[in-house]
């Protein structure tokens, strides 16, 4: 398990000591979609909803949920974020909604965990706001496409 940084030399699930790494300016993005039927996806683009504002209130909790990941994931360090964009894009070819979140630091330690964490959310608060009218939504595709900043540099999964 030597190779795993959560884990010390017996095995042991830590939190990784950061303190020695460098300060750099860090961002990471992610991604995630929601299927729906067309009829839902319409409700949403209409903005007929009787939840109110679908993606309005999706983006705020996706904001939410990126400052809150450290109280969600057990080893994950808490940061001062600088920055959370969360877009979402309704999609007649899914049929559904695509999601984007970005996430920025200062720090010492990336933020793909919270970048990650908002794209979920984001997807779960469209899910929970339109339930009434589908269930059978489907949420899937959730992944980092881009990560910068710290020792191991740029990453970018298309």
């Amino acid at each position: 398990m030597s190779n795993l940084s959560h884990f010390d030399a017996d095995g042991q699930a830590h939190m990784v000591d950061v303190s020695g790494k460098a300060i750099t300016d860090r961002i990471a993005t992610a991604q995630s979609w929601i299927k729906m039927t067309p009829q839902t996806l319409d409700l949403i683009k209409q903005g007929t909803a009787k939840k109110g504002d679908v993606l309005g209130i999706a983006r705020l909790a996706g904001i939410m949920a990126a400052k809150k990941t450290s109280d969600l994931i057990p080893l994950c360090h808490p940061l001062p974020i600088t920055k959370v964009t969360v877009d979402l894009t309704p999609d007649d070819a899914l049929p559904g909604v695509q999601i984007t979140a970005t996430v920025k630091t200062s720090g010492q330690t990336g933020v793909e965990m919270e970048a990650l964490t908002a794209a979920s959310t984001t997807a779960l608060t469209v899910y929970d706001m339109v339930k009434a009218v589908q269930k059978d939504m489907e949420i899937g595709g959730l992944r980092v496409t881009l990560k910068d900043g710290g020792k191991s540099g740029l990453f970018e999964n298309p």
